[in-house]
Formats: structure tokens, sequence, C-alpha cells
């Protein structure tokens, strides 16, 4: 059996226009261990931390320095998918059931709020201090006020989102992993407005970048494995780009003009906005197989993934002599965890 690593690289090298050189490479993976499944990791810029919730038995939001990755506190008793801080009011939301509501600078509990729904993803909106908190099932938001945590309102996108951005005036974009389209949501009525549809260019869309100064968006896409890139404006499709295996996760840095798409495979796609209306893959930096959540720190402009080395999957239980299933043979043994492995990748140039 060939290493993980070099099926994700042949795999890599296989996808037309996929770019292998460039400016960006691997800055540093840090082993900082710990049990527990991981999905979302959050950079909050301005408190300079790093936000990883660890699910299972031992669920709890593990906390780092952004700019050192030490560790920097723990909230237990915490298994949430991810969080995000509100800029104005230092309140921190983790998208456990029922949602927790912490001091992010003390790191200490402040409540917990019941929901509906199960809550997955996570969005903090300036334009009205509002906690977007994201779930598969209705209803598909639910707004909280940062400053106390109360509800301010539901919305029904209709679908199950994966990942949303604000431009900050009160447009929310939001894609719909199970409907292949984007939806546009007005942040002060709380109101659908529109939805752009893909249009077969990409499905399954699972991450979202939005340059806000051109009104565009990066649609990370698994089915088939494209970058959509479309107007906020209209939803025009403007060029659509391939990517790796197992997007979960996307960005875009104003900064740079640049969109990240972090996959499965262990790739991370860099596409670069040459003007609004030209955009190439300008690198595909390999990471870490498994490192498919991103999160982009604005002021290093690194970007931070998480993943961890996992053993042989086990042989599955022997069916019993009375022909009935075995327990545990519905989904099949999983791989283990290797004990120590879990890393934050960090990626820059």
């Amino acid at each position: 059996m060939r290493p993980l690593c070099l099926i994700a690289a042949l795999a890599m090298s296989a996808i037309p226009g996929m770019a292998q050189t460039g400016p960006y490479k691997v800055l540093n993976t840090a082993k900082v261990g710990g049990d527990g499944g991981f999905d979302y990791v959050n950079a909050d810029v301005d408190g300079r931390k790093l936000y990883v919730a660890r699910s299972g038995p031992m669920g709890r939001m593990t906390v780092f320095n952004l700019d050192t990755l030490e560790p920097a506190g723990e909230i237990a008793e915490v298994s949430a998918h991810g969080a995000v801080v509100s800029s104005k009011t230092g309140h921190g939301f983790a998208t456990s059931k029922p949602v927790t509501m912490f001091d992010a600078k003390t790191e200490t509990l402040i409540k917990k709020i019941e929901v509906q729904g199960n809550p997955d993803g996570a969005l903090y909106d300036s334009f009205n201090d509002r906690i977007w908190i994201l779930s598969h099932s209705a209803p598909n938001v639910t707004l909280l006020n940062a400053s106390d945590g109360s509800i301010a309102g539901t919305i029904d996108l209709g679908g199950a989102p994966e990942q949303g951005q604000s431009d900050g005036n009160g447009h929310v974009y939001i894609d719909i992993e199970d409907k292949d389209k984007v939806a546009v949501v007005d942040a002060k009525a709380m109101t659908v407005t529109t939805q752009y549809d893909l249009a077969g260019k990409g499905g399954t869309c699972a991450g979202l970048g939005l340059d806000i100064k051109n009104s565009i968006l990066f649609v990370a896409c698994r089915n088939p494995q494209t970058m959509v890139i479309m107007s906020a404006k209209d939803g025009k499709i403007l060029e659509t780009l391939p990517l790796g295996r197992g997007t979960d996760g996307a960005g875009f840095n104003p900064k740079t003009m640049e969109a990240f798409s972090s996959q499965g495979d262990g790739t991370l796609t860099i596409i670069k906005e040459n003007s609004p209306t030209s955009f190439v893959v300008e690198q595909t930096v390999q990471t870490m197989t498994g490192a498919k959540t991103m999160t982009i720190d604005s002021k290093t402009d690194h970007v931070l993934l998480i993943a961890a080395e996992y053993g042989p999957v086990p042989a599955p239980p022997p069916a019993p002599a009375d022909g009935q299933p075995a327990p545990g043979r519905g989904r099949g043994p999983r791989a283990p965890m290797l004990p120590g492995s879990f890393s934050i990748v960090v990626v820059g140039k």
C-alpha cells in the first residue's frame, strides 16, 4: 500500500491546471496532541487566539496562542464543531447543543443557550454584532445577539448550510450543500432574498470565500471538484477552476487577493484573483492528509489547518453464528487516531 502522502501527490498531479510550485509552503506543523474528534478551526485575529473544538467523551474547546501555537486555555465539557468570537463584545460562541457562550479573554463559561436544529458551522457578522449558528436541519440558521446571547430569530434556507460569509453591510452569503446553491440573506430583515444556482458547474459545495471589494464569491465544491467563482451581485458565473478532493473550507484574503480551499486529500488550493474577471490556480500546497478545514490569520496572512495521523483500519468483527449482523458492522470499524498526532499546520510565504 502506497503512503497516503504519495497517493495525494499523485492525485494532485493528475488534475489539469493544478500548479505545484509557488510562493506558499508549510511553515510549521505543531503536534499539539489531545484526544477527541475535530471539525472546524477558527482564528480570533484581534484576540490572537486559535479555537479548536474537540468532540467525544472528553469534549472541550481547546485554545491556542495564534502566534506561537502554545496552549492558551480550555473550556471543559463542550462538545462542539467550532467557535467564533465577537470583535465588539469579546464574547465567544461554540456550536455545541446547547450553544456555549464564553468570555474570550478569560475562557470562562458565561451560559448555555438552548437552540433548535443541530449546531454545526458558525459565522460572526459585524454588521449588527450577531452570531449565525448554522444547522443542516431546521431551522438552518439561528441568530444570536453577541451582547447577551439572546436569540434574535431563525431563518429557513431550504437546505443544509455549510459556510457563510458577510460583506459587513447587511448581506450574508451561505452555500447550501445539498442544493448546489448559494443563499443571499438580508441580515437586518433575516430573510433570504435570492439563491444563486451553480448551474452544474459545481456540486456539494462545502466552502465559501468572499471578495467584498469586488463582490465576488468563491464557492468550493466536492462533486465536481471545482471552485465556482461568481458575482455576489447577481450570481453570474465568472470562472470554474479545479480543486483537490474533499474540500470542507474556504476563504479569501483581500490583502493578497487570493482565495483558498482546504481539501481532505491533504492539499490546499490557492487561487489568484488577477482582476475581477481573471482568475488562475496559483499553487497547490501539500499539507497533511485529512486537513480539510482552515482559517485565515489576516494579520500574518497565514492559513491554519488541522489534521491527525491514523493507524490501520481494524478488521471487522466476525458475523455471529446465527447469521444476525454483528454489533457495529453497519459502518465498519474506523482507523484509530494515533496518540499525540493531532496537529496544527501553518501555511504561508
